[in-house]
């Protein structure tokens, strides 16, 4: 039975004398891959991943109807903002630049992000002296980038990718001497994958905030509040009955849980 926003749910809004949100018939979120191991696709064309397991789970215990629609990162905030989906789960950033153009749901996990070198490198603790003439693989758009390019922009040559796949790619190739990205993507792009070819460096970075934000979250349009905090009490369910958790320890074991 599709139900998606229930009258138990909306019932202390309509109570409280707020417009009652649109009804969907179906909840279509953005999603960019791939972006291993927070979306992507098995071999046989199946999506999969930690905000798509994730989000499958929100979208039952809320009782939504909800079909993924595949859109490049470049694209996404223009993309919910044309109404070609109605949410973006893809491992955004709550930051306050974003918020200024759309809605957040609470908080669903805090990732660091993380230097990535070749094994054989000598840049041990990234700085503006160690980094000085070097070339940074970022991908593009990404509070990574921002931060990379405030930061070293003007002694380091920055390249910029489509995906972290794009980078791993010119890394193995020797045309990057270090990458800067999100720490789950980076470990599954080229130290999971590469054979011991790479490795972490320096420190893992969650400050400052204004680069690094609060956390993924997914992302609305600013008037589509009641359909976030539709998500926000299925999120908040979830953690209650562990769901969360094994989805969280499914997709990185070795981590804590937010």
């Amino acid at each position: 039975m599709k139900k998606i926003i229930t009258l138990s749910l909306m019932g202390a809004v309509l109570a409280t004398g707020h417009a009652q949100a649109r009804d969907y018939d179906t909840v279509r979120i953005g999603v960019d891959i791939p972006y291993v191991p927070m979306e992507y696709r098995t071999p046989d064309g199946t999506l999969t991943g930690f905000d798509i397991d994730l989000g499958n789970a929100l979208c039952k215990q809320a009782e939504l109807d909800c079909k993924w629609v595949i859109q490049g990162w470049d694209g996404i905030i223009p993309g919910l903002q044309a109404r070609k989906f109605d949410a973006i789960m893809s491992s955004m950033t709550i930051n306050d630049d974003r918020k200024k153009q759309i809605l957040f749901s609470d908080p669903y996990m805090t990732p660091p992000s993380a230097w990535f070198t070749p094994k054989d490198s000598t840049i041990s603790s990234p700085n503006e002296e160690s980094l000085k003439g070097k070339s940074i693989g970022v991908q593009r758009g990404t509070v990574q980038d921002n931060y990379v390019t405030d930061h070293y922009g003007s002694n380091a040559s920055i390249k910029r990718y489509a995906t972290a796949d794009d980078v791993a790619i010119d890394m193995e190739a020797g045309r990057l001497d270090i990458a800067f990205l999100d720490y789950p993507t980076g470990k599954a792009a080229l130290v999971d994958s590469k054979s011991g070819q790479f490795k972490t460096v320096g420190d893992m970075l969650t400050e400052p905030k204004k680069y690094f934000g609060e956390g993924f979250g997914i992302a609305f349009r600013k008037r589509d509040r009641e359909l976030a905090e539709t998500f926000n009490k299925a999120l908040a369910e979830l953690k209650d009955n562990g769901t969360y958790n094994t989805l969280y320890t499914k997709y990185f074991p070795d981590a804590k849980t937010e």
